[in-house]
């Protein structure tokens, strides 16, 4: 066809297509009304919903790592002159504002954890500098506070009141783009094992992507039922499995953390294991479900409820017990002072038992007591949750900015295995000062599953 042809053919067209929608009503949008009747929307709860759902970005100083000058042979030849080299990284999450008298916002501890700096936007389009008040990594929760003025937080709804089918709404900042709702329905509750950490999801396929973690998750009322944390996804995108802490986890988690700075975690005093076809057949016992009990402390809850190694564990309040890490999962979920009811088969009998959580005793140690290089750290004993991952050492938390751990790139929740090529298991065999000696403190430290040195 000739051009001149061409260009005839396609604007008589275009001029054809723009009086055909200039003469007829647009489809793009739905009427206000059918037969009389208004339309279902979303519109007037998200109006009262999104003032209230935050953006946060962090800055975190971290340290840059040489492969050269950071090998402690290379530092022993040469001598580490320099200052630790430091870049910038940022992040950006959402959050949820759950009191305005007070300023308090619930996010992510994997949103602000370790940051620097935070800043909370607004959906008005102020920038707020947000308060860390504390952060548990243990549910992935973390509670900020922002300057009380002008601000509207979401009223909490009972997320233990939610069933599978019920509708929701996820509302956050996915891939910075600004705020974005999406909806879908709760596909199942009670998820765990999905990693580390105590666990309780509700799995919804309204969609999460990166940037919402931290946002809110709100029933058809605009009430806040949970704070999306993480999804399910094979390719990297969101195939519809994503995961919200319930709010009746996160909200006890803040008032740990308004109450104490952190979450005092309760413990039974006993260690399990899961049930392998071979020990079911060695313990006469018709099917794997359940945990079996290894070990009881002397003197704890579970030594007072009258549990005996070989006791296999079956129901933990009414709710059925698959293998240890449920167990592990409900200890770590339970407040200090709760009275848990357990369902404990022995002999071929079941029977019921109450225990009342008390106090996990972790041994801890002030690192300036072992050596004037640790000044400014604090040495745990790992958790049996760690313990149960097949993990050893000491773990370290409270690393003070300019002490000579944060100088050498040492982070809360690093585990030290051994000291100057010396093994650890705990604190009673960290070796002391008079052990050590030498101008370096070589430290090998397991983080993320990776192995490293530190010189200190």
């Amino acid at each position: 066809m000739p051009a001149s042809t061409y260009r005839r053919t396609t604007g008589l067209a275009l001029s054809f297509a723009l009086a055909l929608a200039a003469a007829t009503p647009a489809f793009a949008s739905l009427p206000a009304a059918v037969d009389g009747q208004p339309v279902p929307s979303l519109a007037p709860m998200l109006a009262k919903v999104t003032p209230a759902v935050v953006n946060i970005s962090t800055k975190t100083r971290v340290r840059a790592r040489d492969p050269y000058f950071d090998d402690p042979l290379f530092g022993q030849l040469f001598g580490n002159q320099g200052v630790p080299r430091e870049r910038v990284q940022q992040s950006l999450g959402s959050g949820v504002v759950v009191d305005a008298a007070k300023g308090y916002v619930l996010t992510n501890h994997h949103v602000v954890g370790g940051a620097d700096d935070i800043t909370v936007t607004l959906q008005d389009g102020r920038d707020l500098k947000a308060k860390l008040i504390g952060s548990d990594p243990d549910t992935d929760v973390a509670l900020l506070q922002v300057p009380a003025e002008r601000l509207q937080a979401l009223p909490i709804a009972d997320s233990s009141q939610l069933r599978v089918g019920d509708f929701v709404v996820a509302v956050g900042d996915p891939f910075g783009l600004g705020q974005t709702a999406t909806s879908g329905m709760v596909s199942a509750l009670g998820r765990s094992g999905l990693g580390k950490g105590f666990q309780n999801f509700i799995q919804t396929d309204a969609s999460i992507n990166p940037g919402n973690s931290g946002g809110a998750l709100v029933n058809l009322r605009g009430e806040l039922v949970g704070i999306n944390s993480m999804i399910f996804t094979p390719s990297g995108g969101n195939v519809g499995i994503g995961f919200a802490i319930p709010t009746d986890l996160a909200t006890g988690v803040m008032k740990q953390l308004l109450a104490y700075g952190r979450v005092r975690r309760g413990n039974l005093g006993v260690e399990v294991q899961d049930i392998t076809p071979r020990i079911a057949a060695a313990l006469g016992l018709k099917g794997v479900a359940g945990a079996v009990v290894t070990r009881v402390n002397d003197g704890s809850p579970a030594d007072g409820a009258g549990l005996q190694t070989g006791d296999v564990l079956t129901a933990v309040d009414g709710k059925p017990v698959r293998g240890a890490q449920d167990v592990r999962n409900a200890e770590g979920l339970l407040p200090l002072g709760a009275k848990v009811r357990l369902s404990v088969k022995r002999d071929g009998a079941t029977r019921e038992v109450e225990a009342t959580v008390a106090a996990a005793k972790i041994a801890t140690l002030d690192g300036a007591k072992v050596d004037p290089r640790l000044a400014g750290v604090t040495l745990s004993d790992l958790t049996a949750e760690q313990k149960a991952q097949g993990l050893y050492g000491v773990a370290l938390s409270g690393i003070k900015r300019g002490s000579r751990a944060d100088a050498a790139g040492l982070e809360d929740g690093d585990i030290v295995v051994a000291v100057s090529q010396q093994r650890v298991m705990g604190v009673k065999s960290f070796p002391t000062t008079g052990k050590l000696g030498g101008r370096q403190l070589l430290l090998t430290v397991v983080r993320d599953g990776g192995v490293y040195y530190a010189v200190l």
